[in-house]
């Protein structure tokens, strides 16, 4: 039996498998890119449900875990050396799921570094530009007046896209014919943008084909299902 007593966070949200991979998530365009990579790899694990809208990842225990407030976070009872790992931010999570399974990260070093260059893509670009797409869109910068703000943001997400579009024209995924975490990184944000923040005809993006055909291509892969529906909400 593993033992996670060390962690003050399980103490918040214990485990009821602590033999298990402990994830503490939501289902946001973040957060799925953990529980789509977990249930891709068949690692056995467990999800907790962080309800951001009660301030629960600025609670004490949550930020024992990331002190930077933010969901994914994860705890692996069976780290490396078989020693209990603590890990956040979700792009670190992803290439160390792909290391421990030996899935969704090319073991050749030159592709490897290229799928790796993607993910910091999505993690320094599509992320943060499309958050504020959303933030301005649909959330409370929409009332703002000042329309530049937004303005920005969509131009910059169309850029993006269509960096996007390139990449993927004439492949299946980021990485030619082989889906990696760099495909797991973005498909929640995309699906996103155009779908909760409804932003798809302001990035016009029906005017992209590569895309598009990536998305829905991800988005028919059962473990895309079942991840991004995970921790369930309550």
């Amino acid at each position: 039996m593993s033992d996670l007593s060390s962690f003050p966070i399980t103490q918040r949200w214990p485990a009821q498998h602590p033999d298990r991979i402990q994830l503490y998530s939501l289902p946001t365009p973040n957060g799925v890119k953990a529980s789509i990579m977990l249930e891709e790899t068949g690692l056995p694990y467990e999800p907790h449900l962080i309800d951001i809208m009660k301030n629960e990842s600025n609670s004490p225990e949550f930020l024992s875990l990331n002190p930077n407030g933010k969901i994914p976070a994860m705890i692996d009872p069976d780290g490396p050396g078989g020693k209990p790992l603590g890990l956040f931010e979700s792009g670190a999570i992803l290439i160390y799921l792909a290391e421990k399974s030996g899935r969704f990260l090319p073991a050749d070093p030159a592709r490897r570094y290229e799928t790796i260059a993607w993910l910091m893509f999505q993690m320094g670009g599509i992320g943060p530009m499309f958050g504020q797409l959303g933030f301005f869109h649909k959330f409370a910068g929409k009332d703002y007046e000042d329309k530049r703000p937004r303005d920005r943001y969509v131009a910059e997400s169309k850029r993006l896209l269509n960096v996007l579009e390139q990449r993927l024209t004439g492949r299946q995924w980021i990485m030619d014919d082989e889906y990696t975490i760099a495909d797991i990184s973005m498909l929640g944000w995309v699906r996103n943008l155009i779908g909760f923040y409804g932003a798809r005809e302001i990035v016009t993006y029906d005017t992209l084909k590569a895309v598009p055909a990536w998305l829905e291509r991800g988005l028919a892969r059962p473990a895309v299902q079942r991840g991004i529906e995970i921790p369930k909400r309550s």
